[in-house]
């Protein structure tokens, strides 16, 4: 698991000074594991003791446990110059490793018990992959309803049920205007699972189901910001892949338990 993925994790027991000692941490991935306690506290301004409260939060034993982690992740992250080819094999790399180590479970039962699975998309690429997720579920007789626009998004929330599910393919996971509809959703208690880059945001916060693709910046000749986006239909394969894992266990569970019935 990613720091991103951490924060986002524990995002309601962090305070004001958490934040910003993590901030210090995000910003300097690469030399702060090698900051003993003492060090990184004067580098934050902070009490050894804060940044003690800090690693526990986020569930390591101490700050020993939490600058291996730090090490790890400032390995996976080295700073040097690639090729857009280079970023992307690296993106694919890691969102395929994310898959096999990610457990899928809740994800499939909460859209096997689904009444309605909706999917959104808030931009025309997550529109893309939302199209194509619904295209994949077509043979499992597992119809997924595809939100085209931010306007149909917001209507069709009104009428939603606790017993529906809402996918939410979101690059940057901070788009401002779907969030009155997805504060929507909280209030009435409406599943959602966020599918996002690999960073700390404000969607991935807001429900326990979430997804991450990893995405990074591509430099353009002429000044463009890119960013690779194959990894969230390799996330959207995922789901499928596993959901189809999913109905033959089931299955096979079914069918163990009729054959006990008859013995």
């Amino acid at each position: 698991m990613r720091l991103e993925e951490l924060i986002n994790k524990h995002y309601k027991k962090l305070n004001e000074t958490d934040l910003h000692i993590l901030k210090y941490i995000m910003n300097n991935k690469n030399t702060c594991y090698s900051l003993g306690i003492n060090n990184l506290a004067e580098k934050c301004n902070v009490s050894r003791s804060s940044i003690l409260r800090l690693a526990q939060k986020l569930e390591f034993s101490g700050y020993s446990e939490f600058r291996v982690f730090l090490k790890w992740q400032g390995r996976e992250d080295p700073v040097e110059e690639k090729s857009g080819v280079e970023i992307l094999q690296e993106d694919l790399h890691e969102t395929i490793k994310y898959i096999q180590t990610k457990d899928f479970s809740d994800v499939c039962e909460l859209i096997y018990n689904a009444n309605q699975v909706f999917v959104f998309g808030t931009g025309t690429a997550q529109l893309h992959c939302a199209l194509e997720l619904q295209r994949m579920f077509l043979p499992l007789q597992k119809y997924l309803n595809v939100i085209h626009s931010q306007l149909e998004f917001e209507i069709i929330v009104k009428d939603l049920q606790k017993n529906d599910v809402v996918i939410i393919f979101s690059l940057s996971g901070d788009t401002p205007t779907i969030f009155p509809a997805v504060q929507n959703l909280v209030a009435k208690g409406i599943p959602f699972i966020s599918i996002t880059n690999l960073v700390n945001n404000r969607l991935a916060r807001m429900t326990p189901y979430n997804l991450y693709a990893r995405s990074s910046n591509l430099a353009s000749h002429n000044g463009t910001k890119l960013k690779t986006f194959a990894p969230f239909f390799i996330i959207g394969e995922a789901i499928f892949s596993h959901y189809v894992d999913y109905l033959k266990e089931k299955k096979e569970t079914i069918e163990r338990a009729g054959k006990d019935e008859d013995a």
